[in-house]
């Protein structure tokens, strides 16, 4: 059953141990107090992540070279018990969390225009973005699509804010994990990016879907189903990148990140 989410509430506290489906409308902003205290008797408090797969909703679009970000959030969505159950900002989400960190998981479901009543406040808000701080909170723009009024809505920073899409300029199956980037030519992402203002200093996990054979229309390449063998690569390459948004959202990026980029660089590469 979907549930439709429509404004603010007060803000609330979340712990993994309590039933959060209780809960049918999404706070202001969310936050997961550990387990057990710290060794000053302070319950620590985790940042949320918003992880947004970009993708083509409809059935008719379902297992298609284009829609490997919405297979990754279904795969992440799957493992770690995070139903997809609820409709905000023109988007299926659901909220959970990886270990005690809380994550926002999202699939855009359409185009949206996004406005808002007091633009001048908002313009001000705008001005802080590109110079935040490691503390500062993202706003959205008055015409931002979803990425935008979901970070705003639960306060996630822009350093939170992982975008999951296919990737032609990586091998089939092969993924890369990255602090920032441009656009490279990938109409959903530079269309985030132009939203932000111009902005692109937010994470990204881009899944390999390798270029189409010779002539072939890009357009009729991304909308193609995979191979067997292709089928097999994303399938295995699902798994690891679910491996690396756990490593991800729980210690940031680290040497692990840069060992799994290495490795996904060379794992077709035979010796």
């Amino acid at each position: 059953m979907l549930y439709a989410v429509s404004g603010p509430t007060p803000c609330i506290s979340y712990r993994r141990s309590l039933n959060f489906h209780q809960r049918r409308l999404a706070p202001t902003r969310f936050r997961v107090s550990s387990s057990l205290p710290e060794p000053n008797g302070v319950k620590a408090e985790y940042t949320p992540w918003l992880i947004v797969g970009l993708g083509n909703p409809g059935i008719k679009y379902h297992g298609t070279r284009h829609n490997v970000g919405f297979e990754m959030i279904d795969h992440i969505s799957q493992v770690e018990g995070v139903q997809l159950n609820t409709i905000q900002s023109k988007a299926l989400i659901g909220i959970g969390s990886i270990g005690e960190v809380p994550i926002l998981l999202a699939k855009p479901q359409a185009y949206m225009n996004f406005s808002v009543g007091n633009r001048s406040e908002l313009k001000s808000f705008m001005l802080r973005i590109c110079n935040s701080t490691r503390n500062s909170l993202f706003y959205l723009n008055p015409c931002s699509t979803l990425v935008g009024p979901l970070a705003a809505y639960y306060q996630v920073p822009l350093r939170h804010i992982l975008l999951v899409y296919d990737e032609m300029n990586l091998p089939n199956g092969v993924l890369k994990l990255q602090r920032k980037a441009g656009h490279g030519y990938h109409n959903g992402v530079k269309s985030v990016i132009g939203h932000l203002d111009g902005c692109r200093e937010f994470p990204r996990l881009c899944i390999g879907i390798g270029n189409p054979p010779g002539s072939m229309d890009m357009k009729a390449y991304l909308l193609q189903k995979f191979s067997l063998l292709e089928r097999e690569q994303v399938d295995a390459a699902l798994q690891q990148g679910l491996d690396a948004v756990r490593n991800l959202v729980l210690h940031g990026f680290n040497n692990s990140t840069t060992r799994f980029n290495l490795e996904q660089k060379y794992k077709y590469h035979k010796v």
